[in-house]
C-alpha cells in the first residue's frame, strides 16, 4: 500500500489488486452498499472486479481507496470521473461496517480541496439517490447545493470560490 495522501483518520492509496476481496465484499453488499451506487442487484464475480480495477489502474483514474489509519481496514473508495473543462463528477462508496462514523464527511471535505487545489477543478458535481437522506445531508453539510432533481436522483454541485 503506497500512501498518496492522508487526512485526520484516513489514508488514501491508489486502488490495488490486493484489495479485490475487500472491494468485492463491499460492492456485493447489495442491501447496504450497492443499491446506493447503481442499479445492479446481482453480485460481481472476482473476475468482474479484477477487470474493473485493472481498467481504473491502467487508465490512471483519479480513484483512491480509503484505509482507516488506526486499524488498516478498508473504508471504501472515492473517485473523480467524467472530468472535462474544469469539472468532474465525484463518487464515494463506503463499506457497511464503516458507514455512520464520519468518514464520508472527512473524505468529501478532503476531496473538495484536492479537486480544486490539485486537479484545478472549478466545479465538482454528484448525483445522490433521493432515498439516501444520510448522504444528501453530508453533501449539504460540506457545501454542496442542489441544482436539479427528478423522482430518483438529486443532483448537487460545489463551485470553487473566485
Amino acid at each position: 500500500m503506497e500512501l498518496q495522501f492522508e487526512s485526520d483518520n484516513i489514508i488514501y492509496i491508489r486502488p490495488t489488486f490486493d484489495l479485490i476481496p475487500e472491494y468485492l465484499k463491499m460492492v456485493n453488499d447489495i442491501e447496504n452498499v450497492a443499491r446506493f451506487i447503481g442499479e445492479r442487484r446481482e453480485p460481481l464475480s472476482e473476475e468482474d472486479e479484477y477487470k474493473y480495477m485493472k481498467d481504473k489502474i491502467d487508465n490512471k483514474a483519479e480513484m483512491f481507496s480509503m484505509i482507516e489509519k488506526n486499524s488498516g481496514k478498508l473504508i471504501g473508495n472515492i473517485e473523480f470521473f467524467n472530468r472535462v473543462f474544469g469539472e468532474a463528477e465525484w463518487g464515494i462508496v463506503i463499506t457497511y461496517d464503516m458507514q455512520g462514523k464520519g468518514y464520508g464527511t472527512e473524505a468529501l471535505k478532503w476531496s473538495v480541496r484536492y479537486g480544486f487545489d490539485v486537479l484545478g477543478l472549478d466545479r465538482i458535481y454528484l448525483g445522490v439517490y433521493a432515498d439516501n437522506p444520510r448522504a444528501f445531508h453530508v453533501y449539504e453539510k460540506c457545501g454542496f447545493k442542489e441544482y436539479d432533481r427528478n423522482d430518483v436522483d438529486i443532483f448537487m454541485e460545489i463551485c470553487k470560490e473566485k
